[in-house]
């Protein structure tokens, strides 16, 4: 998932972020990265992605802190820049569509209606957002920066909290030993078998 949105990060990194996550369970979130407001924001669409049902939800996974965590001691500068640029795209959206004057006013389902219409494409325009993302990132490390659509900037951001949200979830300790298949020491090796039958048909948390 790291690689398939840019990101290169070192199991240890990732171990690390899971764990500072997991310890922190104050009752208040300072973000590090994120204003508090948009930190706030985030915890909606993270549950909005994953809310909770029989399993608990992103944020009571800390899936919004891992996120932040992530974006403010893993990403680049310039990813960084770019972070920010999209979420206050996705933002302000959120904020006209709803009519609404400031970030903390918003509720789930006014971040939801735009989370929806930014990730609603096809293969095919997904793909062109992606070349043209791609050649927005090459022109900012040349220093010839570029114009890019507010809608794909908002599809860019869409996609990737989305990303986030589900690694940062499955890489919680409790969704891996608890909702995926867990087993820790590996036995028989079964190169090819059901996975209703192995695994009762839950995925592999390893």
């Amino acid at each position: 998932m790291g690689l398939a949105l840019g990101y290169s990060v070192a199991t240890p990194t990732l171990i690390h972020l899971v764990q500072s996550c997991k310890n922190e369970r104050t009752i208040t979130w300072a973000p590090q990265f994120f204003t508090p407001d948009q930190g706030a924001a985030l915890t909606q669409l993270v549950d909005i992605i994953l809310p909770k049902t029989d399993t608990p939800s992103a944020s009571e996974m800390q899936v919004d802190r891992f996120i932040d965590r992530f974006a403010f001691e893993v990403m680049e500068p310039q990813q960084q820049d770019f972070t920010k640029l999209r979420f206050s795209k996705f933002l302000e959206e959120a904020m006209t569509r709803s009519e609404k004057k400031e970030v903390t006013q918003l509720k789930a389902q006014d971040l939801e209606k735009v989370l929806q219409k930014a990730l609603e494409v096809d293969k095919q325009r997904e793909a062109e957002n992606f070349e043209v993302i791609h050649s927005y990132n090459e022109a900012i490390e040349k220093g010839v920066p570029i114009d890019i659509d507010d809608e794909i900037l908002r599809f860019s951001f869409a996609s990737d909290v989305r990303g986030l949200t589900i690694w940062g979830y499955k890489t919680s300790e409790f969704i891996g030993e608890k909702v995926l298949a867990y087993l820790p020491v590996p036995g028989q090796y079964v190169p090819c078998g059901n996975l209703e039958e192995l695994t009762g048909g839950k995925a592999w948390s390893l």
